[in-house]
Parts: structure tokens; C-alpha cells; sequence
């Protein structure tokens, strides 16, 4: 395999079961490499963000036909919406899933992704949350190929399931800033956040139940998608997720220890 060049890093894919740890480890390679982080949970919110603020307050049932099980074509939405703006209609087609409590179909996912990611010009970017089924890595790679672009390397977080569970339940965030706390290994001042003073919070499904079914979804879909990019060629790089010491000076060793291999 090829060696990397650690100044010509174009994009990493950092991948994991939820709440394996990804954050930190992300952190290092966006300040080693001077990446951004291209998170899909950002990427959701930035297009609903768009078209709610569009102000449409019609019902979004009429968009779907659901004897094709497809939307309608996307000049009748534009007409029914008033717009034709490409980023308002793919919020609206997002937010369609999102509000019935659906999962949001690749095509769709794939299509946010690829807007998004053509705003950062498919370089220097962290992927966070993506690629996380089989045809999302497909998409990828094809739309890496397309657009002269590559994938470095990935690097996946590992980490035991029971000590994602004790970890997770004891996940607070700031709902302000999105920063992300521990009460154990990095607790927040007094219950606020340390950026922006605000009152950090509980994620509705940080319980025990729900992470263990975000845990099978990771064995089901993520990892055929992980393995899938590893069969095309992509290193995979494996860190621990869990340190006896979490300190940044042993998440950044435990980092690029295992990725200066590549070099």
C-alpha cells in the first residue's frame, strides 16, 4: 500500500458505534491536519434549518406520492413551496421523514451530503456520520472518483459496548453551542457549559435502551459500509475508544500512533 503524504491529507472518514469516543479523536485530526469537521447531524440541521425558515405552512403529505412511494416531481414542488431553491427542497424532502419519525432514505441522505459537501469543494473535510449503510459508501466513493477527490484514510474508534453504555448515559451537551460533556472524564462548570455558559442537557436517547439498538444498527449497517471502503482500498485505521487516562496528550498519542503508520 502506497504511503500517505501527512501535508496533502484531502478527507477522513471517522467512524464508530455511537458514543465510542469519535469526538475527541476527530478534534486531533482536524487541528493535526487542518481539516473541518463535516458532521451529517450538522449537515441535517443547516437544511431543515433552511426550509423552515422559508416559512412554508402547508402540510408536506401532498409532496409524497404514495402510490409510487416517491416525491413528486420537483417543479410542482417548487411551485406548491413558491421557490426553487435546491437547498429549501431538500430540507423539505428531509424534514418529510424526520417529522413522521422515518428513517431518511440513502437517495436522500446522499443527495444533503453531496450539496454539502460541494460547499467545502469535496476537500479537507472530516466526515462525521457519513458514510454510515452500504450504499452511502458506494455513493461516496463514486462521487470521490467524480469529482477528482479522495478518501485518505479511516479512522475507526473502537470501544466495548458495555463501556459505551456506562459512557454514554453519562454524555451531557450544550444545546446552545453543541459542545460535548462527561461527568466523569470531562464534566461540565457546575452543570453549564465551559464555552458558553449555558445549561448542558441530556440527550432524549442517550438511555440505556436506545443505545443499545443505535449498537445493533452500527453491527447491521455501519460496518458492511466500513468494510465495503476497506475492500475498495481505503486504509482503516483502528484507535481505542476507551483510556485508562483520558487526557488530550493520550487521546492525540493514541491517535497518531496508529496513523503515522500510513506516513
Amino acid at each position: 500500500m502506497p504511503k500517505i503524504n501527512p501535508d496533502e491529507i484531502t478527507n477522513v472518514v471517522v467512524t464508530g458505534k455511537s458514543g465510542a469516543g469519535k469526538q475527541p479523536r476527530i478534534d486531533v485530526l482536524v487541528e493535526r491536519f487542518n481539516l473541518e469537521q463535516l458532521s451529517t447531524g450538522n449537515i441535517f440541521r443547516s437544511y431543515l434549518g433552511k426550509f423552515n425558515a422559508h416559512g412554508y405552512d402547508g402540510k408536506l403529505d401532498g409532496f409524497w406520492n404514495e402510490k409510487e412511494q416517491q416525491f413528486i416531481p420537483d417543479d410542482e414542488i417548487a411551485e406548491e413551496l413558491g421557490t426553487d431553491d435546491d437547498d429549501i427542497m431538500l430540507g423539505m424532502k428531509a424534514k418529510y421523514f424526520v417529522d413522521k419519525g422515518l428513517f431518511v432514505p440513502d437517495y436522500i441522505t446522499n443527495a444533503l451530503f453531496d450539496s454539502y459537501f460541494a460547499k467545502k469543494g469535496y476537500r479537507k473535510q472530516v466526515l462525521d456520520g457519513y458514510p454510515r449503510t452500504m450504499q452511502q459508501s458506494k455513493f461516496l466513493l463514486g462521487l470521490m472518483d467524480k469529482k477528482n477527490s479522495i478518501i485518505d484514510f479511516v479512522l475507526l474508534v473502537e470501544n466495548s459496548d458495555d463501556k459505551i453504555v456506562e459512557r454514554t448515559i453519562n454524555r451531557r451537551i450544550c444545546p446552545e453551542c453543541g459542545a460535548v460533556y462527561h461527568l466523569k472524564y470531562k464534566p461540565p462548570d457546575n452543570g453549564h457549559c465551559k464555552k458558553c455558559g449555558a445549561k448542558v442537557i441530556q440527550r432524549s436517547d442517550d438511555t440505556e435502551e436506545k443505545i443499545r439498538s443505535r449498537l445493533e444498527e452500527f453491527k447491521k449497517k455501519a460496518l458492511p459500509a466500513l468494510e465495503y471502503l476497506e475492500i475498495h482500498g481505503i486504509p482503516v485505521v483502528r484507535v481505542p475508544g476507551h483510556l485508562e487516562e483520558f487526557t488530550p496528550e493520550n487521546v492525540r498519542k493514541s491517535v497518531m500512533n496508529e496513523v503515522e503508520k500510513l506516513f
